[in-house]
């Protein structure tokens, strides 16, 4: 019975988003404004606009109780059901306003008027917030009768079968389109039932005796929107500054970590015009390479940014200079074992051997033996960077010169591989 509870609430053990790379990211989706990654698809728009008509229902059934029975915790729950179905109105309007091509005046389109249309949201739901809590905050000074409680109960059951209904449908179409954020949204609706049952108990105490009971429950319901306004607000501002969930900038850096050939990536970002999602990485390679060859690296790191981040629509990958100008030139490994870019990195600790994977076997272990002469092999063995399998690096920095012969030793199971290489240091490093 507990684990059923929980999983209703999408707490349980055998609650799935479906989760997709990039989905949301963890997008920190905020109830009261739909997230953008929600807007991507026709569905998702589809079930915005399904949502709004079922919550309108609910309100509108609502009202007609609200005039019966004078219920101030009934009309604050009214007031919260249209509130959450009015905040598609503004967003299909921005959505509509989107589509417009880019202007030379708009270079960008007009996708920044979603943000525009969030603070909308925000300031009616705010409202919302404020009506409700004058209403209740009257009813305790001047009480009034509230009657009708059979009609009253009814209302508050349709307030929560109406967001139930929400709820399900939002949570069935996010796992059709694999969308957490709608899927999140559906979790608060069902969430949002709970105030209309709420109502239902503000009745009960009001047919038990204790009339206060129902402006009671409507402050309740008042610091409820109030929480959502809070919510909503931080949404939309850290959307209107360019920020992004920080999982979505290690989704970047992972997506690079599938390519082979990149050394190294720098000044990653990411923002969101509206619902478009607009990513800018710039990347360094081999200094050998050909143009073609590093345009094709390029490309594929665009390719796999579209491949793990889905709310993608434009990816801007640009090549970098290497600032290390004094390193010694990567070498390039391909062996059965491991693909990657071995170099010399400049880390916060210092200067470090770095061996980055596109590919390695299972268990993979390193160790650089660098050629000294008579004074023996430099062992520097290659550990995982905060258990990352894909970056390998050692833990002191390799000893001057920087110019030296020597082998990577692979291991993986029953598996040994030796890769002589040359690291060659550029004349002016010297």
């Amino acid at each position: 019975m507990r684990a059923q509870l929980l999983d209703w609430f999408g707490l349980g053990a055998h609650h799935d988003h479906h989760h997709h790379h990039g989905d949301d990211g963890g997008h920190g989706h905020s109830h009261g404004v739909i997230d953008a990654t929600i807007a991507t698809t026709a569905k998702g728009i589809w079930a915005i606009k399904w949502s709004f008509v079922m919550l309108v229902v609910t309100g509108l059934i609502q009202v007609a109780v609200v005039a019966l029975s004078g219920s101030v915790a009934l009309l604050a729950d009214t007031i919260h059901n249209f509130a959450d179905a009015t905040t598609a109105l503004p967003l299909w309007l921005a959505f509509v306003l989107a589509r417009r091509p880019a202007s030379r005046r708009f270079p960008y389109g007009l996708g920044r008027v979603e943000d525009l249309a969030g603070i909308v949201i925000v300031l009616i739901i705010l409202f919302s917030a404020i009506v409700a809590g004058y209403e209740a905050i009257g009813r305790l000074i001047h009480p009034q009768p509230v009657t009708n409680l059979g009609w009253l109960t009814l209302a508050g059951l349709i307030g929560f079968a109406g967001n139930e209904a929400v709820a399900l449908f939002r949570i069935r179409v996010g796992r059709e389109i694999n969308s957490a954020a709608l899927i999140a949204d559906g979790y608060h609706a069902r969430t949002d039932g709970l105030t209309s049952l709420a109502v239902v108990a503000g009745a009960f105490g009001v047919w038990a005796g204790f009339p206060l009971a129902d402006p009671l429950i409507g402050l309740v319901i008042t610091v409820t929107i109030l929480g959502i306004v809070w919510q909503s607000a931080r949404s939309v501002l850290t959307r209107m500054l360019d920020g992004v969930d920080p999982g979505l900038i290690g989704e970047i850096e992972h997506a690079a970590e599938h390519v082979a050939g990149i050394a190294a990536v720098t000044a990653p970002r990411a923002r969101w015009l509206g619902h478009r999602l607009h990513v800018e990485v710039a990347i360094t390679v081999d200094d050998g390479l050909s143009v073609a060859e590093a345009l094709a690296i390029a490309q594929e790191l665009e390719h796999e940014l579209f491949h793990h981040i889905p709310a993608l629509a434009v990816a801007q990958v640009r090549l970098a200079a290497d600032d290390d100008g004094h390193a010694p030139t990567a070498v390039r490994l391909d062996t059965p074992l491991a693909r990657g870019v071995l170099r010399i990195a400049a880390t916060a600790a210092g200067e470090r051997l770095q061996l980055r994977l596109s590919r390695a076997a299972t268990g993979l272990q390193a160790e650089v033996q660098i050629d000294r002469g008579a004074a023996g092999p430099e062992r520097l063995p290659l550990a995982p960077v905060a258990g990352d399998p894909h970056l390998l690096q050692s833990a002191t920095a390799p000893a001057e010169p920087h110019s030296f012969g020597a082998v990577l030793l692979l291991a993986a199971g029953d598996d040994r591989l030796r890769h002589p290489f040359t690291m060659t240091e550029p004349d002016h490093a010297h």
